[in-house]
């Protein structure tokens, strides 16, 4: 049975999400214009391999894993209200880290490491560009990338091929090895 592609939501989200985070930059600041590109990037190139692989159960963790991450960002942003390095309100997390790990770890963990390197090489730059333009402290923008991270690894499941994953309950330690097909 040939399965439907949620995709006018999802892609709404995404965009909605990323011009949210994305569209404070000003002019100036080449690292800081860079990584917003960047934030919005990452998250259209998962959208992009959803749609050209068809994996359209891949489009309903990608939106999961953003959702997720958006209410824990936005909510920690607000009842925290830590003042920027800058001075300006809200840096704590930092919205475009957690896009950008979510997005990085949506493509490892969906997709494999081939495209999950690049993906965090460039969430990286995301992060360091927050801390050099005066938008974030250090703290920051690592809260976001462990905000993002832990979102995707928690919805995100291997579009086809081996997944190697670390188990552990009380009294056990272990490694489970899964092929999907």
């Amino acid at each position: 049975m040939r399965q439907r592609f949620p995709g006018t939501i999802l892609i709404s989200f995404l965009l909605l999400f990323s011009l949210a985070i994305g569209g404070t930059a000003r002019a100036g600041n080449a690292v800081q214009t860079a990584g917003d590109v960047v934030t919005v990037l990452l998250p259209a190139t998962a959208g992009g391999m959803i749609l050209s692989l068809k994996g359209w159960d891949g489009a309903l963790q990608l939106a999961k894993s953003g959702l997720l991450t958006a209410g824990v960002t936005f909510g920690l942003k607000y009842a925290v209200d830590e003042r920027r390095p800058n001075g300006e309100r809200y840096s704590f997390p930092s919205a475009h880290s957690s896009a950008s790990f979510a997005s990085a770890e949506f493509l490892r963990k969906r997709y494999g490491w081939e495209y999950g390197i690049p993906a965090y090489a460039l969430a990286s730059f995301v992060a360091y560009s927050r801390v050099d333009s005066n938008q974030h402290y250090a703290h920051d923008v690592i809260a976001g990338a462990a905000i993002g991270i832990a979102s995707s690894y928690l919805f995100t499941k291997p579009y086809k091929g081996w997944e190697v994953k670390a188990e552990a309950d009380p009294g056990y330690y272990g490694v489970r090895l899964s092929r999907s097909w």
